[in-house]
């Protein structure tokens, strides 16, 4: 079952309606400009955007997801962001999942929208015994079904609300558990080669997005209604994260521009860097 509806007219020239309640202080609007400039950046420096596309924005009706629609509304409202904007939920089925918030909230701030009900919960639930995590497999079910709504609705990209603290945290993750450098890539393309996987919050931090939520009063619906949040690695990465925070304030800041920063002959992987090849002879080095 699936569901599209088309925008809503509106008389409002100052701003998309989404933020037609948004706060009038000094504060939030220094807030708004800091997460659109660093949205922009991520776009520009990642060259992801194109004039003429269609993108499927998707939306969990968590704080980030919120987050990203209506900085890429806002972009796009102010001449910025050539591109048409789908938003998308698709309800997996979960326990007491509040149907009605996202379609209501869409609807009443013009935002064209495709609500699909796929039950990948019940798969989920009957592939992993009780108590287990069941994020990872959720996350692929859903990112599938994702990729073929995007492919229904001619969208050449994915967009997730994937921000700097993700990033960190799986990169921490992946460095720790998996014995691994790698993050989440604020662009890639899927296997199959025809949707492009965007990440534009790449720079914009997790306590920044909250606050901009709270401003909004977006209707969030929370990520913990299957109850299989407690005790995540990512958990303990976030809280290491803030631990390090804390105690050397704007570090996460210089920990994206690391990754963005590497230098393959200072580490140890061969497939990267010819160690091999190197020679004390500055003419013969690789």
């Amino acid at each position: 079952m699936n569901m599209i509806v088309a925008p809503a007219e509106t008389e409002d020239a100052g701003s998309h309606p989404l933020f037609q309640a948004a706060p009038k202080s000094v504060e939030f609007n220094k807030l708004r400009k800091r997460l659109l400039r660093n949205a922009r950046q991520a776009m520009d420096d990642f060259a992801m955007a194109t004039p003429g596309q269609r993108w499927l924005v998707a939306l969990s009706g968590g704080k980030d997801s919120y987050g990203l629609l209506a900085l890429l509304l806002d972009l796009k409202w102010r001449g910025m962001l050539p591109v048409e904007l789908l938003a998308c939920n698709l309800d997996q089925g979960q326990p007491n999942f509040p149907k009605h918030v996202l379609p209501d909230y869409l609807a009443s701030v013009g935002v064209p929208h495709r609500i699909e009900y796929r039950d990948t919960f019940s798969i989920v639930t009957d592939k992993l015994p009780q108590g287990s995590t069941y994020c990872s497999l959720c996350s692929r079910l859903r990112r599938g079904h994702l990729y073929r709504i995007a492919r229904e609705e001619g969208c050449s990209a994915l967009v997730l609300g994937h921000h700097r603290d993700d990033i960190l945290e799986t990169f921490f993750m992946n460095l720790f558990h998996g014995g691994r450098m790698a993050a989440m890539p604020p662009k890639l393309v899927n296997d199959d080669g025809d949707v492009m996987v965007l990440r534009p919050l790449a720079y914009c931090g997790e306590k920044d997005l909250a606050r901009f939520a709270d401003a909004m009063r977006f209707p969030i619906i929370p990520c913990d209604l299957c109850g299989s949040q407690e005790g995540l690695q990512r958990n303990a990465m976030k809280a290491m994260l803030d631990d390090i925070e804390a105690r050397m304030p704007g570090r996460r800041d210089t920990m994206i521009r690391a990754l963005a920063n590497v230098r393959p002959s200072h580490l140890l992987d061969r497939k990267l860097f010819d160690f091999a090849a190197l020679s004390s002879r500055p003419d013969e080095n690789p």
